[in-house]
């Protein structure tokens, strides 16, 4: 298998990164929020920075650094725990990485990326998971992420529990 590059997203990008979630929607129920307008999806209020990656010229994952908003309650456990305020607060989102690409280690390679571009803006890193998605913790968890509490999430009348995770110092 070829090895995954990851740069940073381009408007060019957008209709290939929709069509690999609408994919991911498909085969792993990411996000539970659907798809109907993935592009507007991928790109939130609040949006710093995004990432996609790569392989053989194909966009294969995608990744993205917001700012918190109001009412995330994964920004509003690590504020409380580290004193931080929203200004050294970045929420990593929107990473998902198509099911033949995933032996290529790309969700490791998107992570890498957003955690260094978070390192030197000086911004901690948190996400929210739900549980259902177990490689994704797992992942989270190899990479020396740290649990730091409980969140529910709600779609469309439904709840999904989550756990939330703060990056390594």
């Amino acid at each position: 298998m070829s090895t995954a590059t990851v740069r940073p997203r381009e408007s060019r990008d957008l209709a290939e990164a929709a069509t690999v979630l609408t994919a991911v929607h498909e085969s792993d129920g990411y996000p539970v929020e659907g798809v109907k307008d993935p592009e507007a999806w991928l790109s939130p209020e609040g949006l710093l920075a995004a990432w996609v990656a790569e392989l053989d010229g194909h966009v294969v994952g995608h990744v993205a650094i917001n700012s918190p908003q109001p009412g995330e309650e994964v920004a509003r456990l690590w504020r409380e725990e580290s004193g931080d305020d929203d200004s050294h607060i970045g929420v990593l989102a929107r990473l998902f990485v198509a099911r033949e690409a995933r032996e290529a280690s790309v969700g490791r390679l998107l992570m890498e990326v957003a955690t260094a571009y978070a390192r030197q803006r000086h911004l901690r890193l948190v996400l929210e998971v739900l549980t259902k998605d177990a490689a994704a913790i797992r992942l989270y968890e190899r990479l020396g992420w740290q649990r730091i509490g409980e969140a529910v999430h709600t779609f469309g009348g439904k709840q999904f529990d989550a756990v939330c995770f703060v990056a390594p110092a």
